[in-house]
């Protein structure tokens, strides 16, 4: 982007307040937005700085909260939280510590109970035919649990879904 340095500078930080106010974002994630839209990496750094200073950009914080969100409001499982959170370029220390916060409030087991019953209501998952169990399956490992939670999950009775443990 041509300009002034100090003109350029002001124009990236309008441009990184207006993706902040639409929602929170990673350092990762404000850096590759402000360089798609042609800002200068001096700038981009510049304003990143300053938003860090302000406290409007914390990879930390960031993690956690798009952790929960994803745990609890999507009911994603542990694989696909820790996916999504790579996507915005969070660390590895970040991104366990995120997830580990996930299972202090809402287990996977937790999760895994309460989409099963979104899907198959009362009925237990043993009762399911072959098809049954393996569209399951399917749909759970698509919403990122692990595999052998989810065949336990074909064993499970309604009080295991209730116990907070992995």
């Amino acid at each position: 982007m041509s300009g002034g340095g100090e003109n350029t500078r002001e124009k990236a930080m309008g441009k990184a307040l207006r993706l902040l106010a639409f929602r929170a974002r990673s350092r990762h994630e404000m850096q590759s937005r402000l360089a798609e839209s042609g800002f200068s990496g001096e700038s981009v750094n510049a304003v990143i700085g300053r938003l860090e200073e302000l406290g409007y950009i914390d990879d930390g914080a960031f993690a956690a909260n798009w952790a929960r969100h994803l745990a609890v409001n999507r009911l994603y499982g542990n694989i696909r939280i820790e996916a999504s959170l790579r996507e915005k370029g969070l660390s590895r220390e970040l991104i366990a510590e995120a997830v580990e916060g996930t299972r202090a409030e809402l287990g996977e087991k937790k999760r895994i109970g309460i989409l099963v019953r979104k899907k198959i209501g009362d009925r237990p998952p043993s009762a399911l035919d072959r098809a049954g169990k393996r569209r399951l399956a399917r749909f759970l490992a698509g919403k990122g649990y692990r595999t052998g939670l989810i065949h336990d999950v074909f064993g499970m009775t309604e009080e295991d879904f209730e116990h907070e443990g992995e």
